[in-house]
């Protein structure tokens, strides 16, 4: 049970008899003849709190099974997209290279009065000199000659640093050029955790979202999801592919319009020859090599990513969401009312602008489900044992292994 008292139902009378575009009020009512009005119910983003529970029971089961590792990030906002198409990054780097500490802007700063006390005017003294041999050096980040007592501005200022990257003592421009000698004083107690381990685009995305939230408008992206050392075999040959079983999952949290795994859409424009994961053994044999059991294998290229047929290959799963702005805006919307008299709407209260952040944990939890749901299913088959590698990973049993259990389970059958 998680107590919630922070809410305020006030804020959605007006859409008492207005069903939002975008948003599901109008297909719950007509199904159900009813909907949650305050909030959205069941179609409401609150409502995956329950799968992040149960997804953290099942990651720590995988962890601990299979040393399985899940890691996701928002890979893009809007027109915005990472540079980098690395897929190694940990949780700790999405966590601490994916917050920006929000800095004062200096055109809120009042300027020192003669009657301050001579510590103020000290540090004014010091960031002005900073400022000046900053300017002739050919530095255009340090320029203001204010004293920091203002705060954060709504937009973020485009000709001084805006952010500051704690975990790399870097601190960024609003596009996200690099700028250096920023006054300790333009700091603050502010952050955003944008979940982008890439600091420069975090900086262009945490831009973006202040002036979408400025125009009461909301933005969507991508987040990228990879699972590291996950078992080989897992996944059905038809409807339950493993693929398809991620697709079902990520397509049934809030908001979400679109998923692809691998390489996806772009995997189109390629030919086979260019496609095709070649394979290639790993360096390491099995305990039972001298038995005759192959080697492992693995792929010198991971354009299926990590299926193939619909089941698990050894090969790092990597797959995106596409994630929809939100429905419910502040800007003004022509719309109809559930009578079909027409209206305008603008919606009141807390509404974020941008939720892939949040929406970082919630594919997380849900491949966790997916891919322990599908552990558990072939672990339930007579002799699929998963049994530990030379390479450290895991794989199926060895036939002896397998014809060994299957012996065992006919020898205690019921005779008839």
């Amino acid at each position: 049970m998680v107590h919630n008292n922070n809410v305020k139902p006030e804020d959605y009378k007006e859409m008492l008899n207005i069903p939002r575009p975008g948003h599901a009020d109008y297909t719950y009512q007509v199904k159900y003849g009813t909907r949650a009005a305050s909030g959205g119910g069941r179609s409401s983003a609150r409502e995956t709190i329950g799968r992040v529970a149960a997804g953290g029971i099942a990651e720590k089961w995988l962890r601990e099974r299979f040393g399985t590792e899940i890691v996701c990030w928002v890979s893009a906002g809007g027109e915005i997209e990472m540079p980098s198409d690395r897929i190694d990054w940990t949780r700790k780097e999405v966590d601490e290279l994916g917050k920006l500490t929000l800095l004062k802007d200096p055109k809120t700063l009042s300027t020192t009065s003669s009657t301050t006390s001579s510590t103020t005017s000290s540090t004014t003294s010091s960031t002005t000199s900073s400022s000046s041999s900053s300017s002739s050096s050919g530095d255009t980040c340090s320029t203001a000659t204010k004293t920091p007592t203002g705060g954060i501005s709504e937009l973020p200022p485009t000709d001084v640093a805006a952010y500051a990257c704690e975990t790399t003592n870097t601190c960024y421009m609003a596009n996200g050029d690099v700028c250096e000698n920023v006054p300790e004083e333009w700091y603050t107690n502010e952050a955003i955790p944008v979940r982008c381990p890439d600091a420069a685009t975090c900086a262009k995305l945490a831009t973006m979202v202040r002036h979408v939230k400025a125009d009461h408008d909301s933005v969507g992206g991508v987040i990228t999801c990879v699972c590291r050392n996950v078992p080989v075999g897992l996944g059905e040959p038809c409807f339950d592919k493993a693929e398809a079983m991620l697709a079902h999952a990520m397509l049934s949290i809030p908001a979400t319009k679109g998923f692809e795994i691998g390489s996806g859409f772009a995997g189109t424009k390629l030919r086979g020859s260019q496609h095709n994961d070649p394979f290639i053994a790993t360096t390491g044999k099995s305990d039972n090599s001298d038995k005759g059991e192959p080697h492992l294998l693995q792929t010198a290229t991971n354009n299926a990513g990590g299926t193939l047929g619909g089941i698990t290959s050894g090969q790092d799963i990597v797959f995106r969401v596409a994630i929809k702005p939100v429905s419910t805006i502040g800007r003004a919307q022509e719309t109809s009312t559930f009578d079909g008299n027409a209206v305008t709407l603008e919606a009141k209260g807390r509404h974020d602008p941008f939720v892939l952040p949040r929406a970082v944990p919630i594919v997380e939890a849900m491949a966790a489900l997916v891919l322990a749901d599908l552990a558990l299913i072939q672990l339930s088959r007579a002799g699929s044992m998963m049994v530990p590698t030379a390479g450290g990973g895991t794989a199926m049993a060895t036939k002896n292994e397998i014809s060994a259990t299957v012996k065992l389970v006919n020898s205690k059958k019921r005779k008839r």
